[in-house]
């Protein structure tokens, strides 16, 4: 198992040291993993121009089981509704985020009770932990003292942010009842305030900046 994963480590490794893209999961369960199609290249566009990167302008799209995962170091996810792994989707996702690999899942409303669930299926042995305000993914570049924005209203609720701790290093982000990725999509999508969409920019560029950095 230690070969196995020293394998992973070192290959994906290699995957970051060459063209920096980050991708899309594609999953089953029927939630629409394909929402907010606008919002990764955004988000893309402005890490480049604000904080000097040089992603690929293209996320890919990947699925939970497949091995091209561990090109990505960073993974985003989104949906309304039903997210399913099976045995064997969880456990490349395991081998992916316990060998440097990284996952957003941007709650775009009603995927909570699923992620959770479904999580619970790749680190069993692990818990969320709320991310206080003081949690340096929220002062990056960005300076965000109350913790997430909140982009879009769903239940009047504050947003949150949810992380896995895999020996000390975060290897999965859930932001919560603040949808970050509404905030990313072109203006024309939702017509949030210029002020709004720099907000959900400004937080997904912070959690781009620490995964990278981190």
């Amino acid at each position: 198992m230690k070969k196995t994963l020293l394998f992973l480590s070192l290959f994906l490794l290699s995957a970051f040291a060459g063209a920096q893209q980050i991708a899309l999961l594609k999953y089953n369960g029927g939630g629409d993993w394909y929402s907010n199609p606008t919002s990764l290249p955004n988000l893309i566009k402005f890490c480049n121009q604000q904080l000097g990167m040089s992603l690929d302008s293209r996320p890919a799209t990947v699925e939970v089981g497949s091995a091209d995962i561990f090109r990505y170091p960073f993974v985003h996810m989104t949906g309304h509704g039903n997210v399913v792994f099976s045995d064997a989707e969880a456990e490349n996702l395991r081998k992916y985020l316990v060998s440097g690999g990284f996952l957003h899942a941007d709650d775009n409303y009603g995927m909570s009770n699923f992620i959770k669930a479904q999580m619970k299926k790749v680190f069993p042995e692990l818990e969320l932990v709320e991310l206080p305000y003081n949690h340096p993914i929220f002062h990056q570049k960005y300076n965000f003292p109350n913790g997430l924005p909140k982009i879009h209203e769903h239940d009047n609720k504050p947003p949150q942010a949810f992380a896995l701790f895999w020996e000390g290093r975060m290897v999965f982000l859930f932001t919560y009842e603040c949808d970050l990725g509404d905030g990313w999509e072109d203006f024309v999508v939702h017509r949030d305030s210029e002020a709004t969409r720099t907000k959900a920019l400004q937080m997904g560029a912070n959690i781009i900046q620490y995964v990278f950095t981190n």
